[in-house]
């Protein structure tokens, strides 16, 4: 199946009335140009020379957790529960590139630096969330920007995009033409193919229903919070605990380029200490919203002088 054919965009996503909501404040400070089109508003934020898109990713709930008969899943995967998600958020359409990155750090320790639109990686949590690290430089540059990583809720939900399949295609398959993992080794019955051996730049591939990319593949993200069990988890915006110490788990999801192809899943749990670097290990914004409205802002795109 061809890329075309999988792709999903926003008109193919149904959601309850109440999940209708878009921001109350559009364009939000801090927005340098914005718009709508087939996923939805958008609106990007300069960020030290390097411009960075974010997506509006609606409130509402989804199915989440894999199924049991999912192949190769893992048993923290499950039960599958309904979490619903009570307020909006932009999330970045890709994950943070190493343009961005040098941008507000100045350097990195990134193995792949061929290219200033690879995504960063060996980025411990530490130095995207913690004391002195990527988010608080961030916040300096560009004050009240109230910019965090996603929860390991929202991560997910935005991965989805509506589906309820081990990927965001639709589909219970993958191909290498549809994300950056270990093709080598075939998932669930589907093809093998070439294993790239590196990161590739954060724009490749088809995004989702939400227009973002590689939510699949290439660098596992860091979420906020750590893992916790989905036995008795709250129905409204869970979040794991998150513990200060060095050896203090955080979650990460997604999958990368150097994983076979069943971590890669919507569904699929790893954890990481939170000062583990990994050349397969990267992240992506989350930018706090206000409150959402009842109705939905002007179609109309615009710029905001500098």
């Amino acid at each position: 199946m061809s890329q075309a054919a999988t792709q999903l965009c926003r008109a193919d996503l149904s959601y309850p009335p109440e999940a209708q909501r878009w921001p109350s404040a559009f364009p939000p400070a801090g927005a340098s140009a914005w718009g709508d089109d087939q996923y939805g508003l958008w609106i990007e934020v300069v960020i030290g020379g390097p411009v960075q898109r974010f997506r509006w990713i609606e409130p509402g709930e989804f199915l989440m957790g894999s199924p049991e008969g999912e192949p190769e899943r893992s048993g923290d995967e499950g039960p599958q529960h309904v979490v619903r998600l009570t307020e909006g958020f932009w999330l970045a359409e890709t994950a943070c590139s190493l343009a961005v990155w040098e941008a507000v750090v100045g350097d990195n320790l990134s193995d792949f630096k061929d290219d200033p639109h690879n995504p960063v990686e060996n980025v411990s949590w530490d130095d995207v969330a913690g004391e002195g690290g990527f988010l608080r430089r961030l916040e300096r540059l560009l004050p009240g920007l109230a910019a965090s990583l996603p929860t390991e809720a929202e991560w997910e939900y935005a991965c989805r995009a509506g589906t309820e399949t081990a990927f965001n295609w639709g589909s219970d398959t993958i191909t290498p033409e549809q994300a950056n993992y270990n093709a080598s080794v075939a998932y669930n019955g589907g093809p093998t193919g070439e294993y790239r051996q590196k990161t590739m730049p954060v724009k490749s591939f088809t995004p989702n229903a939400w227009g973002l990319y590689q939510m699949h593949g290439n660098v596992w993200e860091w979420c906020a919070d750590g893992p916790r069990s989905y036995d008795g988890s709250p129905r409204e915006n869970p979040r794991g605990e998150t513990g200060d110490g060095k050896d203090a788990p955080r979650v990460v999801r997604g999958g990368s380029w150097i994983g076979g192809p069943h971590g890669l899943r919507a569904a699929c749990r790893r954890t990481g200490r939170r000062v583990r670097r990994d050349h397969d290990q990267g992240f992506r914004l989350l930018l706090r919203s206000t409150s959402p409205g009842a109705e939905r802002p002007p179609e109309a795109a615009g710029t905001r002088d500098a």
